[in-house]
């Protein structure tokens, strides 16, 4: 069986999921390292797969000149040492954040905020705040979600812990669901005046929920996505 195959995707996770099958083996098997980008590559985004053949040793901080590297995705071996309140899981996922950052030879802090407005949203909030941090962003803020899935698969191994987390940098995708939230009630608004359907940009799936449940309680109004991939959008429609 081969031992280390490299990936690409448009995600991180199109990657991965595309190196698991050419592997042949499960998810927790494998240690994922996320390559730089390539002039050779037609993916966006490249990763390297590799077996492990023992059980790796547990997460460790990375220091501040060592490129993104090995990254364990086994529970750690202690389970009594496991955190299991919200506050233990936040400081493991600050300090595992701060590591995957420090790999990347950026130079920033990480803030836990707690209050979040979406009961149904994350349980806290790590905000990565510092001086040109545009690269952390990306295309659409897909850059930030491919972190943000590296961070929540290294602590959810480390943790066993179903706490929900999101990764943001000094505030951005809080804004930008304040933008999306206003945006959707003006079209809304919009289609009632009219009574015709509007469709909205092309969206991430977080970005589309975000309009959809900002307006499934609107009695004039309902949602639907439509489009393949990445031109998934939002269309609002009168009832």
């Amino acid at each position: 069986m081969e031992k280390s195959v490299k990936s690409g995707g448009r995600t991180v996770e199109e990657a991965i999921q595309t190196g698991l099958a050419n592997l042949q083996v499960e998810r927790d098997r494998v240690e994922v390292e996320l390559l730089g980008d390539s002039a050779d590559s037609e993916y966006p985004v490249m990763v390297q797969l590799t077996v492990r053949d023992s059980n790796p040793d547990d997460f460790a901080p990375a220091s501040a000149s060592m490129p993104i590297s090995t990254i364990a995705a086994t529970p750690t071996s202690d389970a009594a040492q496991a955190p299991t309140t919200t506050q233990d899981v936040a400081h493991s996922a600050k300090q595992v954040l701060e590591t995957l950052l420090r790999g990347m030879g950026i130079r920033s802090q990480v803030t836990i905020h707690r209050e979040t407005q979406d009961n149904d949203g994350p349980d806290f909030v790590l905000d990565i705040v510092g001086a040109d941090l545009s690269i952390l962003i990306g295309r659409r803020g897909e850059t930030l979600r491919d972190l943000e899935y590296l961070a929540r698969l290294i602590v959810a191994s480390r943790t066993r812990s179903n706490e929900r987390f999101m990764v943001d940098v000094e505030g951005y995708r809080t804004r930008r669901e304040l933008g999306l939230r206003e945006l959707a009630k003006r079209m809304a608004d919009r289609v009632k005046q009219n009574r015709q359907p509007i469709t909205l940009e092309a969206m991430p799936p977080n970005e589309r929920r975000i309009v959809h449940i900002t307006l499934q309680q609107d009695p004039s109004v309902k949602t639907q996505s439509i489009g393949e991939g990445d031109r998934r959008r939002v269309m609002i429609l009168p009832k």
